[in-house]
């Protein structure tokens, strides 16, 4: 095991506050003239062709990095004669709109289907110039520096003294980690090692090597954890169930994971009550192994294994069946082994993998390589680490995380909006909004910088969102209409799924099944992207007066359909979804959430909100206990929680006595 503590990995956290610089002032007086001044409008900014072609940035991966490169062979959109980076070199004067339009089209054409990320930013309340302010604020606050710390696992996790290593999980077993950290290789040994063994572990459960304790084959997967131990293996085991790849593995196997988080005894019931206990393996996620509402559901789980299963045969003990039907994934393996299970279904995390980014750890790649197969989920570390080469090694101005960030700042802490919308135009992506929400408010909700000084502002944002087109009918009301939201975008050019193939065909040649008109139909994916495409314009444009008087809308109902436009947004277009663009996706938002903590300059590494509301669970906890067994009375509350206590437990009373 590597030394965690190398005090030459320690440093100190930045002293200097975003707002005490100059550009901070002039960030703050250009969002000023964005909200004044109608003249910079977004259907006016829209207008200038050469503005938007120059607010874009784009990602391509190479063919020799998607069949298994080793050492990050990814081609980023550098090369100073692209066109998208007619802005983002920082260098206007290159070309015409015209001849940029013309060599974009070129791009397109030459590019094929080669896999890229294509990030219009052109709907953002920013110019070439308030870009540069905030190129020149991420240099005063040191953004490429901390970003080197990141990279070679320096500790910054000030308050708990760890590094944020989570990418380290991502690197292949050739990557030269030791030209970062002095013990690179030992710690990329380590995490190859535990790679090694999942892959085997989940072959050997898959091909019935491994079985229960009456000697079915384990079909039922059980995932208890909370936090990112839960919400990461679950939004990426939902985003798969469609991909072509991860059906196959699937297919025929009878299979199935579920996922258990919630300390409400429902939660346990809804996800079991149909599963056979002889084909179920429970694997249970805890750093410490005392997590109390992932061990409440361990023990929950514990009785009604044995239960069942002891009671239907004599011959089977307690200890046969934990031995059997558990794993854990834990830093505390003397504590699993404590619950009886053996050491070789006990797999490693890390101190220096924050739980909410745990999805790259076992936490993840156990469960889902048993399901889908490892050879498929090996493919989300490798798009994660595409990512994560493009991340620490592109320049800023073409760097999708962090111009992603870069926007987050600009658009929470100068232009005062709080909020920020996700919208998936991919229905298997409806978790991501929520798994996005989880480690980003988590990271950058602070209140004190890195060096625990008072900030002068929110850091931070309120993450929301739904899959489209489901959210149209559900909150674009209010993104149109009431608060501004800043939205990103995220569509793909291929469908995940080839329902379209047989049922909706209408390439060229294609051939409906029915009497609908073929010329007017358009397959679902197209229907769908469709709204993609029309959404951040409309956000944008809006609709006047005017063009209502002139559209022939009824007087009294023009006002109700006046729509003021200059709403943000981003998008992202993706060439297709499965594993490796959902490592590449995940990995985008994890940088985006650093880049901002590093600008605001806090740690996004550390997370003390659940302690206080811990300790006060305890008290609870304590008097719940001493109501139930010995009928002691309420004591030692406000009156308030007491009046609830006394309510809740004098049901239980009347309930028992009924």
């Amino acid at each position: 095991m590597f030394d965690q503590g190398l005090n030459s990995r320690s440093i100190n956290p930045p002293s200097m506050r975003c707002t005490d610089v100059p550009q901070f002032t002039a960030l703050q007086m250009a969002a000023s003239r964005f909200r004044k001044d109608p003249k910079l409008h977004l259907k006016h900014l829209l207008a200038d062709a050469f503005r938007c072609q120059g607010l874009m940035a784009v990602h391509k991966t190479l063919p020799a990095f998607e069949e298994g490169g080793s050492i990050g062979t990814v081609l980023s959109s550098n090369n100073p004669s692209d066109p998208f980076l007619l802005h983002l070199r920082r260098d206007n004067s290159a070309a015409s709109p015209d001849e940029a339009n013309d060599s974009i089209a070129r791009w397109s054409k030459n590019s094929g289907n080669q896999r890229r990320i294509i990030l219009d930013y052109s709907r953002q309340h920013v110019t070439g110039e308030t870009m540069e302010l905030l190129f020149d604020l991420a240099d005063r606050m040191g953004l490429t520096e901390r970003m080197n710390e990141m990279r070679s696992g320096m500790h910054i996790n000030f308050t708990e003294r760890r590094a944020a290593m989570h990418h380290v999980l991502r690197m292949p077993r050739s990557y030269d980690f030791k030209a970062r950290h002095p013990q690179g290789d030992t710690i990329l040994e380590e995490v190859h090692a535990s790679l090694d063994r999942v892959a085997r572990f989940s072959e050997d459960v898959r091909e019935g090597h491994i079985r229960g304790s009456t000697g079915k084959q384990l079909k039922n997967i059980v995932c208890i954890g909370i936090g990112g131990s839960h919400s990461g293996p679950e939004a990426v085991y939902e985003a798969l169930r469609g991909d072509v790849a991860a059906s196959k593995a699937v297919e025929g196997r009878g299979t199935t994971v579920r996922f258990i988080a919630n300390v409400d005894p429902v939660d346990f019931d809804l996800n079991c009550r149909d599963l056979n206990p002889e084909e179920t393996l429970i694997i249970i996620t805890s750093k410490s192994f005392t997590t109390a509402e992932t061990m409440q559901n361990a023990r929950t789980a514990r009785r009604w294994l044995v239960r069942i299963l002891c009671k239907a045969s004599s011959n089977l003990t307690e200890a046969d069946v934990v031995f059997h039907h558990f794993c854990a994934i834990s830093s505390s393996p003397e504590e699993a082994e404590e619950f009886g299970i053996p050491r070789d279904r006990i797999f490693p995390i890390w101190d220096w993998v924050g739980g909410r980014f745990s999805v790259w750890s076992t936490a993840g790649i156990l469960p889902l390589s048993i399901h889908y197969s490892y050879d498929v989920i090996k493919r989300l570390l490798d798009g994660a680490h595409d990512i994560d080469e493009h991340f620490f090694d592109a320049p800023l101005g073409g760097n999708i995380p962090v111009l992603l960030g870069l926007l987050g700042v600009w658009n929470s802490t100068f232009m005062g909006y709080h909020t920020r919308a996700l919208l998936p135009y991919s229905h298997a992506l409806r978790m991501f909004p929520s798994l996005v929400q989880k480690f980003d408010m988590q990271s950058n909700g602070k209140r004190v910088t890195a060096a625990g000084m008072p900030l002068p502002f929110h850091a931070g944002e309120i993450d929301f969102g739904e899959a489209g087109s489901n959210g149209q009918h559900s909150f674009y009301q209010l993104l149109h209409q009431g608060r501004p939201v800043p939205a990103d975008f995220i569509g793909f050019m291929e469908s995940q799924s080839r329902i379209d193939e047989a049922y909706n065909n209408n390439k060229k040649g294609g051939r409906g099944t029915d009497s609908w008109d073929a010329e007017l139909e358009v397959s679902g994916h197209d229907e769908l992207m469709s709204n993609f495409f029309a959404q951040p314009d409309a956000l944008a444009y809006g609709k006047t007066l005017n063009d209502l008087i002139q559209e022939g809308v009824e007087e009294h109902l023009r006002q109700h359909k006046v729509f003021p436009g200059n709403r943000p947004s981003s998008s992202i277009l993706m060439t297709k979804l499965d594993a490796f663009a959902i490592g590449q996706l995940l990995a985008i938002y994890e940088h985006r959430t650093a880049v901002q903590g590093f600008i605001w300059g806090i740690n996004s590494f550390d997370s003390f909100s659940t302690e206080l509301g811990k300790v006060n669970a305890k008290r609870v906890r304590a008097q719940l206990s001493a109501s139930r067994r010995r009928g002691a009375s309420v004591q030692g509350f406000n009156s308030s929680s007491g009046f609830l206590l006394e309510a809740y437990l004098s049901h239980g009373r009347t309930h028992d006595h009924d």
